[in-house]
């Protein structure tokens, strides 16, 4: 009896080790995709008063994590039973996230007044329809990154067991929730953490300058941020295509790699951009 309960022990002790294991590995695969992720939803979780920074962040970390609720049992049926719909998704989802930089490209050149205005302004405690929406295009976007890091966590881990592999791809996903929207908390509340040391230093001393350091850095690391997550867009949707796309990923084969996924992000973006102008245009028509 006793035999058999250590033996169940070390059955557990093997499990938890080829965990550790595959999660390290999977954790390092996604780490790319991972700080694009940090780029892309540091930019959308910010333009709100100060009061909603924090309830409007935990919305979009709720609908993070019902996301890879969804997304990680999908994905391993998909990947069971019909595993050529994991590349079409992933081929929509890069079409998606191009389509969203070249728009904001587009509006930045072409109509900059307008962003700019829309840049500057903070979406009011009031309006709760401005905020809903903010809140679904971060969660939109949330869902087509998360789709990546858990097909690329679950592409760690094929050759392993249905629990390991569940395991492995559930700590991977709940580790990129917390990680990332942690550190997008801790941005977004820069210029409140500096005021308050300004405030306890009674705006003298070290402690006073560290505080204005942070109150002034905070918007140029959201313009930074709006950039960086621009641009990441744009390489994260091109690496997909690339990747899942047989025609794409032998084409141009004495380009380096990372150019080829930006080149192939914007075309893509512009294409959709094409696409969905032209669907506007069409449905406007039909409403005359």
């Amino acid at each position: 009896m006793a035999s058999g309960f250590f033996a169940v022990l070390d059955d557990i002790a093997a499990l938890m080790d080829d965990i550790a294991v595959t999660s390290k590995v999977a954790t390092q695969k996604t780490a790319g995709i991972l700080g694009d992720d940090l780029a892309v939803n540091a930019e959308k979780a910010t333009g709100f008063v100060s009061s909603r920074e924090l309830p409007v962040l935990w919305a979009i970390t709720k609908g993070s994590l019902l996301n890879k609720l969804i997304i990680i049992p999908i994905a391993l049926l998909l990947n069971a039973f019909f595993p050529v719909a994991i590349k079409a998704i992933l081929v929509l989802g890069g079409f998606y996230l191009a389509y969203e930089a070249i728009e904001k490209i587009v509006e930045y050149f072409f109509h900059r007044s307008h962003a700019s205005k829309e840049a500057a302004a903070e979406v009011s405690p009031d309006d709760n329809t401005a905020e809903k929406t903010k809140i679904k295009s971060a969660v939109t976007t949330d869902f087509i990154l998360s789709v990546e890091i858990v097909i690329i966590a679950l592409g760690t881990v094929l050759e392993q067991s249905l629990p390991i592999q569940i395991i492995t791809v559930s700590i991977v996903a709940l580790l990129a929730t917390i990680g990332v929207y942690g550190i997008v908390a801790m941005i977004v509340r820069m210029d409140d953490v500096g005021y308050k040391m300004i405030k306890s230093a009674k705006e003298k001393g070290f402690f006073a300058k560290l505080g204005i350091l942070l109150v002034k850095s905070l918007p140029v690391m959201i313009r930074i941020l709006s950039v960086v997550g621009t641009i990441a867009l744009i390489m994260v949707s091109g690496g997909i295509l690339v990747h899942n796309i047989e025609y794409l990923h032998h084409l141009l084969p004495g380009i380096p790699s990372l150019v080829k996924e930006v080149l192939m992000g914007l075309l893509a973006g512009l294409f959709a951009l094409a696409v969905v102008t032209g669907g506007k245009k069409v449905v406007s028509l039909f409403k005359r």
